[in-house]
């Protein structure tokens, strides 16, 4: 081989290929700035999305994969994670239990349904008791 190709796009072209420079040039504009001297680390916005809810807030009572410890779960609430966090609140407060908020569910530990049921209630949700 005797010939010398300055670039990839003239060794593409020995090989048949087209390549343009422009498309090179948006795939690079695609990348994802992570870090930048004058800024430091910089995050990407997430938009969060929230299922909407049918009007029914579902109390569940599960045990499993928890050692054997009951929990209170209450789903399909359609609430932002700011507002689950504060009905969760007032819900451990009533029922002086401990819990969390993992994703759109609220969990409480022990079995408290129906103190759970008359605070969601007094927050305009309809209540249906799933499972046993």
């Amino acid at each position: 081989m005797t010939k010398k190709f300055s670039s990839l796009s003239d060794l593409a072209g020995a090989f048949g290929k087209n390549i343009d420079d422009t498309a090179t040039k948006q795939n690079d504009n695609h990348q994802a700035l992570v870090y930048s001297t004058a800024e430091g680390r910089i995050s990407q916005t997430k938009s969060a999305t929230v299922t909407p809810s049918d009007g029914f807030a579902r109390v569940r009572r599960e045990t499993k994969g928890r050692k054997g410890k009951g929990v209170i779960t209450i789903t399909g609430l359609g609430l932002d994670n700011k507002a689950l966090k504060e009905l969760a609140k007032k819900i451990k407060k009533i029922c002086g239990t401990g819990g969390s908020v993992v994703g759109e569910i609220i969990e409480v530990q022990g079995d408290k349904r129906e103190e759970i049921k008359l605070v969601l209630e007094k927050n305009g949700f309809k209540v249906k008791f799933i499972g046993g």
